[in-house]
């Protein structure tokens, strides 16, 4: 055994530590197995039939704006939604140049990560 002062956040503490061998760990029983929680159900989402680049959601949140249509003409950069997550706005922005084949969410809409915006043909 062996004894540390340690201070954290200004609080001086004294700790003791057990020196062990390699093989002491080998021969120590391994810690039983925490049983493994079920999966939380997660909707699944939304699948757009449209050809081209789709963008999705990368977090869960909730629409604010929509500022694009179908057949609009977008290029690489160009915001096309703004998602609120955790109370903070982020920027959806287009992935590609191309024409709006399909808007797969409205404003207001709650989305899940993963789930298609936009499709950019």
């Amino acid at each position: 055994m062996k004894k540390y002062n340690v201070t954290v956040n200004g609080t001086s503490y004294e700790i003791t530590l057990e020196v062990v061998d390699a093989a002491d760990v080998k021969a120590a029983p391994a810690p039983a197995a925490a049983p493994a929680a079920a999966p939380a159900p997660v909707a699944a989402a939304p699948v757009s039939n449209a050809a081209g680049e789709k963008v999705v959601a990368p977090m869960p949140g909730n629409i604010l704006a929509v500022n694009v249509s179908n057949g609009a003409t977008v290029k690489k950069g160009d915001v096309l939604f703004i998602l609120e997550a955790m109370k903070m706005e982020n920027e959806i922005m287009a992935t590609c140049d191309g024409t709006v084949v399909s808007v797969d969410v409205t404003k207001g809409a709650s989305v899940e990560t993963g789930a298609t915006l936009c499709v950019i043909g």
